[in-house]
């Protein structure tokens, strides 16, 4: 049987070709390969993008309308699922199978991967122990793999994956397992997840200073990463799901909707919680994107009025909407809005920061009903102060006491927030980029849906 060539695919989340400028490796490599625009999907955030690109079809038909969504069978809006029984549509891995049985594959920290059928997986995943304490640790499959990861890297740095102290650390660490498990197994295709960029980009904005340092940070950890893949022979493709733009906008969705009496809380202990189950409309708010869900089909043109006429919301999609951007799955709201170019949506829905739940102010990315920057920062209010609670917390913690770390800022973190993404980009210089180490293959543009056939070409498995 002939040889497949392996393949590896970097996704640089947030790579837009102004910060390849201050990448050296990486642009190294689009220098002997070639780099293409590549169009991306809406909503243009990781789960959704990331589902596209492994399947080859849109989120109408994987099912993936964002990063979270309302799940009505459920009555609960959940954010950041991990089974990858949500996704549909035939993955990559499953069509290079069809021509190559045994083809093997390493999913390292891209989305989705718990129960994928792939050979190797690691994803971030805490300890929950019973008394509410979370600690950093990560899933792998096979099991064995977990405490080979430890023993060369150390624990998966979950706090420096998400949170105030998101940083380099993690995506080094993501870097270092992708480098272990080639060396190890060889993967005929390896997915590894970089992040690095998503961070100080949704902090200060993409043109700053802290983004040109960004980026050079990346690229010293790519460095090595590159040299890997060279040393295997791989051909390498790096891309991004999105490009990050800047932003200074809030917009307060559910609590325009709130204010017109159709979304409904219930208290509980003084705090305010979204009621899903009673409410006639809510949003769940996803960067530049939010999912409204409007129980009665009487209220849609009052509630998309109300949406319309919202300073920040650039368009409101109806069922034909939806369809002509691929985004007409059940999954979906009945409307999705989408900001405009300098806004994003928030997931706040209290009037009162008194009534606001207490994981409003917390790094608590699957309690939240809907997407929280703000948990990039340390309260800009008060940072000191967040910080002083951050270490009182962390000493509690080592005791084995319970705690919270409640260091999140509530309209202050929100104001606080310099770049966003989800709606289509509106010039290149903001749009995601294809790097291709094989210029055999180069093309003027790429879609999302190009790469899956992209990949099984590069595989040497399609014409």
């Amino acid at each position: 049987m002939d040889t497949v060539t392996p393949v590896v695919v970097l996704d640089v989340v947030g790579l837009t070709p102004s910060l390849l400028e201050h990448m050296p490796r990486l642009r190294a490599l689009a220098d002997t390969g070639f780099a293409a625009p590549l169009g991306t999907v809406l909503p243009a955030v990781t789960c959704s993008a990331q589902s596209t690109l492994l399947t080859g079809v849109m989120p109408a038909e994987h099912g993936i309308v964002g990063n979270g969504w309302y799940f009505r069978d459920l009555g609960e809006v959940l954010l950041w699922r991990q089974h990858h029984a949500l996704v549909g549509g035939e993955k990559v891995w499953q069509a290079a199978r069809k021509t190559r049985p045994g083809y093997t594959v390493a999913n390292v920290c891209w989305w989705y991967a718990m129960g994928a059928d792939v050979d190797w997986t690691v994803t971030p995943r805490p300890v929950y122990r019973a008394d509410g304490r979370k600690e950093p640790d990560c899933y792998t499959d096979p099991p064995q793999l977990h405490d080979a990861l430890t023993a060369e890297l150390g624990t998966f740095p979950l706090f420096q994956f998400w949170g105030p102290g998101a940083g380099i650390a993690s995506t080094r660490w993501i870097a270092g397992a992708a480098r272990y498990i080639m060396a190890a197994h060889s993967p005929d295709l390896t997915l590894v997840y970089l992040p690095h960029l998503d961070y100080d980009l949704q902090r200060f904005g993409p043109y700053g200073p802290e983004a040109a340092a960004a980026a050079r940070e990346l690229d010293d950890v790519l460095g090595p990463l590159l040299d890997a893949c060279t040393a295997r022979g791989a051909t390498v493709v790096a891309l991004s799901e999105y490009g990050i733009t800047p932003v200074s906008r809030p917009v307060d969705v559910n609590r325009a909707l709130r204010a017109e009496g159709l979304l409904r809380v219930h208290t509980q202990a003084g705090m305010e919680y979204l009621d899903p189950w009673t409410s006639r409309a809510f949003a769940v708010a996803d960067h530049q994107i939010a999912h409204v869900y409007v129980a009665d089909p009487a209220d849609r043109a009052v509630v998309a009025k109300i949406c319309a006429n919202l300073p920040g919301v650039a368009e409101v999609l109806d069922e034909s909407g939806k369809a002509a951007h691929g985004l007409d799955h059940p999954r979906s709201g009945e409307l999705v809005l989408v900001a405009e170019p300098d806004a994003w949506f928030t997931y706040y829905y209290w009037l009162d920061d008194d009534k606001a739940p207490d994981f409003a102010r917390l790094v608590e990315i699957h309690r939240k009903p809907g997407y929280d920057p703000a948990e990039l920062f340390f309260d800009p209010a008060a940072p000191a102060a967040a910080k002083r609670r951050a270490a009182t917390a962390l000493l509690r913690k080592k005791t084995g006491m319970r705690y919270l770390m409640n260091v999140v800022g509530l309209d202050a973190g929100a104001r606080a927030v310099r770049g966003s993404h989800g709606r289509l980009p509106t010039t290149p210089a903001d749009a995601p980029l294809l790097i291709c180490s094989d210029p055999t293959q180069s093309r003027e543009t790429f879609a999302a849906t190009d790469v899956k056939p992209l990949l099984l070409r590069l595989a040497g498995l399609t014409p």
